[in-house]
């Protein structure tokens, strides 16, 4: 079993996570083969083991039953940008726009009946100090710094 991304999913997962990253203010992400190749291995770990938990990798990392970028991002809903800061049910989507991560990696695994995504980022994201927050998960808006509610 286990199922690498192909490159077509790999193209869509990344252009997905620019996409949103651009409405905050975060460059673009670049994908890693070393983040893709940890990311697999997990994937497949998990799918063998039948749960879904985090990795103990130093990286940033988002896991789900299925792919879902936009499923991560619509946690932006529960999120409260006039109090920047870990925010529960909010971890995946502030992971997507962390401004400071660079990297991307992907790994998908499958049994034929269930299929777990695991995205690793590096530099990590969702650092507790809320001023991290404040500098990283920027509001939807103007892309220029002068524009934005705060600054960088």
């Amino acid at each position: 079993f286990g199922s690498p991304a192909d490159g077509d999913f790999e193209k869509e997962f990344l252009d997905a996570h620019n996409t949103y990253r651009q409405k905050h203010g975060a460059p673009p992400l670049t994908m890693s083969r070393e983040l893709s190749i940890s990311a697999q291995k997990w994937a497949e770990k998990l799918l063998a083991a039948n749960i879904l938990k985090h990795s103990d990798t130093d990286d940033g990392e988002n896991l789900f039953y299925a792919s879902t970028v936009d499923k991560w991002y619509n946690e932006i809903e529960k999120y409260k940008f006039s109090r920047p800061g870990f925010q529960s049910g909010t971890g995946h989507f502030t992971q997507v726009v962390w401004k400071s991560s660079k990297e991307l990696g992907l790994g998908v695994a499958t049994d034929g009946r269930t299929i777990i995504v695991v995205g690793q980022y590096h530099p990590a994201g969702n650092f507790t100090n809320p001023g991290y927050f404040q500098e990283n998960v920027l509001p939807e808006g103007p892309t220029t710094p002068a524009e934005r509610p705060y600054s960088e």
